[in-house]
Formats: C-alpha cells, sequence, structure tokens
C-alpha cells in the first residue's frame, strides 16, 4: 500500500521535528473544572499539564486565565476528543482551524487525539468508537491524519482507545493497525496503558504483546488511569486511582520506550488536588526508579 500524501507546495508544511525533540520525562494531571481555583490562586507544580481541547475552544474568560496561568509554570498539551479521525464525514475545517490557533496562542507542546471514530452523518456520539483493522480503514486514517497535520502545521499524537468489541472483517491486530498509521502518516502515539490493559484483558491478547509490537521511536507520550471491574468486561471509567496492574504495565512501558511524559487521567468521581497530584508522584518515582536500573 502507498503512504499516505505527503506536503505539496501549496499547504503549510508540517513542522519536521517530532515533539519528542523538546520533551522530557514526568508526569502531569489533566485540567478538571474543580482544580481550577487552586491552579489560579497557587500556580501549578507539575512537569506537565494537560488540557482538553474541546474545553477552551474560543472560550476567554475563567477557562481562559487557567490556561494563562498554568502555562507559565508548565509546558501545556491540548488532548481532543472530537477529532474522529476515522470516520467518514469530512474534516471540520473550522475546528480545525481553531485547534491551531489556540496551540499558538498557549504555545501547547503538542496536539493529540483519539485514534478511533465518534460520529456519522453529522451527528457527533460523544463516545470514542474503535475501528475495524483493516488495509482499507489503514489507507483511510493515513489520508486524513496526513490532512489534519497539514492544518495544524504540526505533528500530531494519536492515543489507542478502550474497545469492547471487535469487527470480524479486522485482518490486523491493534497494535500492528496503530504503528502502521504512525509510520505510514508520520504521526506519533499517546500511549494510553489502561486503554491498552482493559482492551487486553477484554479481547484476550497479551500488553507484552502490545508494547512489542509498536515502533519504539513514535511513542511519545503515556496516559495513565484507573478502570471499572465490570465482571464479564473492564470499563474504562476515568474514576479511581491508578491500579497495581497499570503501574506494572507502565514499569514495562518504561523499560521498553524510555522516559516519556505521563498524564494520570481522573474525569469521574475527580478528587482533591492533593490526591490526584499524590497519583502523579507516585508515576514519577516509579519512573525515576527505572531509569536508575537502565543506567
Amino acid at each position: 500500500m502507498p503512504h499516505a500524501r505527503r506536503n505539496s507546495g501549496d499547504v503549510t508544511p508540517v513542522d519536521p521535528r517530532p515533539c519528542t525533540e523538546r520533551a522530557r520525562g514526568g508526569t502531569g494531571i489533566g485540567l478538571r473544572v474543580r482544580h481550577y481555583r487552586e491552579f489560579l490562586e497557587r500556580g501549578y507544580d507539575l512537569p506537565w499539564a494537560e488540557a482538553i481541547t474541546e474545553n477552551f475552544l474560543g472560550r476567554g474568560g475563567r477557562p481562559r486565565a487557567v490556561l494563562e496561568r498554568v502555562r507559565r509554570d508548565a509546558p501545556l498539551i491540548l488532548h481532543g476528543v472530537s477529532l474522529s479521525i476515522g470516520g467518514t464525514d469530512p474534516l471540520r475545517r473550522d475546528y480545525l482551524a481553531a485547534v491551531r490557533a489556540l496551540a499558538g496562542e498557549i504555545d501547547a507542546a503538542w496536539v493529540s487525539d483519539h485514534l478511533c471514530f465518534g460520529g456519522f452523518g453529522g451527528h457527533f456520539a460523544h463516545d470514542l468508537w474503535p475501528l475495524p483493522f483493516t488495509e482499507e480503514a489503514l489507507e483511510h486514517v493515513c489520508v486524513r491524519v496526513t490532512a489534519v497535520q497539514e492544518a495544524l502545521g504540526r505533528r500530531i499524537l494519536l492515543e489507542n482507545v478502550s474497545s469492547y468489541v471487535t469487527y470480524r472483517a479486522s485482518a490486523l491486530r491493534e497494535w500492528e493497525f496503530l504503528g502502521a498509521v504512525a509510520e505510514r502518516a508520520d504521526c506519533l502515539i499517546l500511549l494510553d496503558l489502561n486503554n491498552v490493559y482493559i482492551s487486553a484483558k477484554n479481547h484476550g491478547f497479551s500488553c507484552d504483546d502490545y508494547l512489542s509490537g509498536l515502533p519504539a521511536g513514535r511513542v511519545a507520550q503515556f496516559h495513565l488511569a484507573g478502570h471499572r471491574d465490570c465482571g464479564d468486561f473492564l470499563l474504562d471509567d476515568h474514576g479511581s486511582a491508578v491500579p497495581d496492574c497499570v503501574w506494572e504495565l507502565y514499569r514495562r512501558a518504561l523499560a521498553r520506550f524510555g522516559s516519556l511524559p505521563a498524564i494520570v487521567e481522573w474525569d469521574d468521581a475527580v478528587p482533591e488536588l492533593p490526591r490526584l497530584r499524590f497519583e502523579a508522584l507516585v508515576a514519577s518515582g516509579i519512573e525515576r526508579e527505572c531509569a536508575g536500573s537502565r543506567a
């Protein structure tokens, strides 16, 4: 299969530098409304901060004040939930223009979204649906990633999603599909380790096969989160502390990919800020421990 179309002379060139050129390790948290007051009053004291893109597009007032305050203390990452890179609806050029403008205004370290689709026929589902892992879907996604990167003028990171169903038509394994998108479309990977663990348990594959099957040079960031055991399946609810099984997978990911920026996600029943910071500090401790063992 041919590679996705590269930049031509009549489009804005993509910044050729991978985001990891200016990335270091360390763990941050996502910016959540419950903590806005504390951020505004006390600032931010972790190495990275991640903002849900859609929560800040076209918004001034308190949300924008939080971004401006936090970015004085740490690099900001924009993490989107509505790109629908695997969808068949046309890419939303107004949305991409707004993301590009926001990323430039806050000097975002990078922009990420999910390898999935989230709508059809102009209707947005507010969910992250998995894709069939076929050659046809791979070609479709690569073309769209190239177009998005041209519109944003930068590489993007794509995150693996948790899944609860598979497609009979799939001819590739999930990590093969994700790695092929990154290589062919020249983008990077946001590796959500909680999602890897959930999907592995739900579908019966090996987390280690997943990690070893990804192109190491394309992984640029980690996500860490909790999940809920529903008996017959695991649910990605981002509503609890990072469990021991995900911490152990994080150790194995650090051994495979090295120290990279990480974000602890907690979206449901969000705790007080000290509890969330504690999770980030645990991650940083594990990172230092693993770096010491590699030295």
